[in-house]
């Protein structure tokens, strides 16, 4: 067999697959007889990376095997060909998603502690149903409250292969790296796991979530605005670090009045 050959029916494939393919995939388009060996079907995919360099394609390589995508500069175009507008997600859902990334196990308060305000349940939820994160766990403290990580569908739909892949914060905060990853195009400091339950918890057996009371709602009403633009991991920093840094002011503005009202 030909390499052009070969690598007309790798693209082939992949452009009719819809999802990502691994490479024990692409050997089931071949009879026994003919099947080429892992070291050409993986040379042949390196041509077609090649091959679509500098075009309206790319092959990334994410948790589940090989994809073609259309660069997500042409989205913007490309997504008028259907009357659906693509969904968009807020910056609370968005910010909410990225701590869980990069920080991951964590639970809903860890969340909380460094976002400032509660999350509010539609924002799992959703995060949930779209198949990005899932219950790995819950923490062996009073309430044993559920803990979270990211999901292999996560890291196809943000084109990853691994969570190494995810660009270190530091980087993109000090703008080192130009083509930050976006959350709505594509798609750190790993915090020490906390001790989680033996038994691991999928998705469908987690408890349900107790709704927020009007303050938390009131709170994080932002998590209903949708974003007109995307949002990338280093935007995400910078709004975290920026609320942070007002929490800390705020408390020591409060110390400060406390010590002026007992000087008086």
């Amino acid at each position: 067999m030909k390499d052009t050959t070969l690598d007309d029916i790798i693209e082939a494939a992949l452009l009719a697959a819809g999802e990502p393919l691994p490479v024990e995939r692409l050997e089931t388009l071949f009879l026994a007889d003919e099947c080429p060996s892992r070291k050409a079907l993986r040379e042949a995919l390196s041509r077609l990376a090649l091959r679509h360099d500098n075009g309206a394609l790319e092959l990334v390589e994410t948790a589940s095997g090989f994809q073609l995508r259309i660069r997500p500069r042409l989205a913007h175009w490309v997504s008028r060909l259907w009357d659906e507008r693509p969904q968009r997600y807020s910056r609370a859902l968005l910010e909410t998603l990225a701590l869980i990334a990069y920080r991951q196990p964590v639970t809903r308060g860890d969340i909380e502690d460094v976002r400032g305000v509660s999350v509010s349940s539609s924002i799992i939820r959703t995060l949930m149903e779209r198949g990005w994160i899932r219950v790995v766990g819950h923490r062996d403290v009073p309430g044993r409250p559920a803990v979270y990580a990211t999901t292999r569908s996560f890291l196809d739909d943000f084109g990853l292969k691994t969570l190494d892949a995810l660009p270190p914060m530091h980087t993109l905060v000090n703008g080192d790296d130009p083509e930050a990853l976006s959350l709505e195009e594509a798609s750190s400091e790993q915090n020490p796991p906390p001790a989680l339950d033996e038994t691991p918890e999928s998705v469908q057996d987690a408890p349900p979530q107790q709704d927020e009371n009007t303050s938390a709602a009131s709170a994080d009403h932002h998590a209903e605005t949708a974003l007109t633009q995307p949002l990338s991991f280093a935007d995400l920093e910078a709004r975290l670090a920026a609320r942070a840094k007002r929490q800390h002011e705020d408390a020591s503005t409060q110390t400060n009045d406390v010590r002026s009202d007992d000087h008086e």
